[in-house]
């Protein structure tokens, strides 16, 4: 038959004695169990047992503080007293014994973990690794020594860039130098030419004008010009006269200017007395106004010969040899110009 009595209570692992009779339960405690709460809905996540269930966490923690010094760490924080009841202290395992735990104990080394760690302390923030190996600790003089590093860089490029500037300047200055002096000296030589090929050329003038001067003669003597070649005027049936005008006294001896062949020789209107003489170019000089005449038609003739004598014949107003040059065509052309351009000086 079943009995109506409660069953016994079973005892407590956590009853314990106190002062006199007394007893007094331990109840468990979950540090968490009130600033965790468990996800609602389709999951739910379990509540955390073992270490959790401890009366502290264990672990160390470290506060990043970024400021112009840097980086502070855990080490200067002063170790916390941590106190637990015999019974739980007893249950957890040995903190030294957890990995990567006891290299922040006080207590703990190397040799205990198995595991080498960074003896240095860590870099302070906004300082790289190079600055740190030559000992910068301090970011803001970090950042400032990088400023003026730069600053200097900055500034010994624009000097370098000045310098390359003043040089490309000076070398094209010397350039264009180097040019006007090359331009200068070859105008020089240039000018230096021309005046010897100027001067070549004249003495080439001058020797075949001389060697022209030999074989040609100037037509008379003791003359004086009064008219020349195309000058106006009412005394010429064509306005202008066609010749050039010796004047000399009658009976002045007439000369050939050429050797060449006597064309014809005769009276011929206003012209007077007139002897024609062919050169072997086919040039013809006319002998006009003449008072006689040495030579006839057909006869050859030398550089210098006489061939009549200066007269008053024809239309004339005193005694002079009227000479004129008419080219293979029949063209009349200047007589002064084409005596001296023979060599010859009137």
């Amino acid at each position: 038959m079943a009995s109506n009595q409660p069953a016994p209570e079973a005892p407590s692992p956590f009853r314990t004695g106190m002062a006199g009779d007394e007893e007094r339960t331990w109840e468990e405690w979950n540090p968490t169990e009130e600033s965790i709460r468990p996800v609602r809905g389709r999951h739910r996540v379990a509540k955390q047992r073992g270490l959790a269930r401890s009366s502290t966490v264990l672990g160390v923690g470290v506060i990043a503080a970024v400021g112009a010094g840097g980086m502070a760490t855990a080490q200067s924080k002063p170790p916390v007293s941590i106190s637990l009841p015999d019974s739980i202290a007893d249950s957890l395992p040995d903190a030294k014994s957890l990995p990567g735990v006891s290299a922040f104990m006080s207590g703990g080394s190397e040799a205990d973990t198995g595991t080498t760690t960074q003896a240095a302390p860590l870099t302070t923030a906004g300082i790289t690794s190079a600055e740190a190996e030559q000992g910068a600790t301090d970011a803001g003089e970090a950042l400032r020594a990088r400023i003026l590093q730069q600053a200097e860089q900055q500034q010994a490029g624009a000097a370098a860039e000045a310098r390359a500037a003043e040089e490309k300047a000076a070398a094209e200055q010397a350039a264009a130098q180097a040019t006007k002096q090359q331009s200068k000296a070859e105008a020089e030589a240039a000018a230096k030419k021309k005046a010897a090929e100027k001067k070549a050329a004249e003495k080439a003038e001058a020797e075949r004008l001389a060697k022209l001067a030999a074989s040609y003669a100037v037509p008379t003597s003791s003359y004086t010009i009064t008219s020349t070649f195309g000058q106006a005027g009412s005394l010429w049936s064509s306005g202008y006269h066609t010749g050039l005008d010796f004047a000399a006294p009658t009976g002045t001896p007439v000369k050939a200017v050429h050797s060449g062949t006597v064309k014809s020789a005769g009276y011929s209107g206003s012209y007077g007395y007139r002897t024609i003489l062919v050169l072997d170019d086919g040039t013809e000089i006319w002998y006009c106004h003449q008072s006689s005449m040495d030579v006839t038609a057909g006869q050859k003739v030398s550089t210098g010969d006489t061939i009549g004598r200066v007269g008053a014949t024809g239309n004339v107003t005193g005694p002079h040899l009227h000479l004129e040059i008419h080219t293979p065509d029949g063209t009349g052309v200047d007589p002064l110009s084409w005596l001296r351009g023979k060599g010859l000086t009137i």
